[in-house]
């Protein structure tokens, strides 16, 4: 059914402890999901607390089982960049969506087990993992976990 998704996504930055620094989870989604470098994420479903979804969509898409902490304040980006298969899951009139940013610490040398929605994973210090990082969004939501 289209415009039934709530206007709400969570991010959660996956990072690791590394003899060299924290390295930064980021994932390559697949084909079929436009197929960019982007951070654990999904959607809020309606009646559903983001730090519910922010779990939920780590443990689907990475099968890590902990527990995100919220990073400051959410962001938000404007759906009118975004193709218009993407624009027609929100509901009509829909302009921003907010983005509820997270961080969650995986144990050293742990790796995640990928579901369908990517094809590729790499673990990367701040600066790469920005620079792969397709959205700003996600960028951000890096640079704050960092700190």
């Amino acid at each position: 059914m289209s415009g039934d998704r709530r206007p709400e996504e969570v991010a959660v930055v996956v990072r690791r402890p590394a003899e060299s620094g924290p390295e930064f989870l980021v994932v390559l989604r697949s084909p079929e999901k436009l197929g960019y470098w982007h951070l654990v994420a999904g959607g809020v479903e309606w009646g559903e607390a983001p730090d519910t979804a922010a779990a939920r969509e780590l443990a689907e898409e990475t099968g890590l089982e902990a527990v995100p902490s919220p990073l400051d304040g959410p962001l938000s980006y404007d759906l009118a960049g975004d193709p218009e298969s993407v624009r027609e899951r929100f509901p009509v009139g829909t302009e921003r969506i907010t983005v509820w940013i997270y961080v969650a610490d995986a144990p050293e040398g742990w790796e995640p087990v990928l579901d369908a929605e990517h094809v590729e994973h790499r673990w990367l210090d701040l600066e790469a993992a920005v620079e792969l990082l397709h959205y700003p969004e996600p960028r951000e939501a890096v640079r704050r976990a960092a700190q």
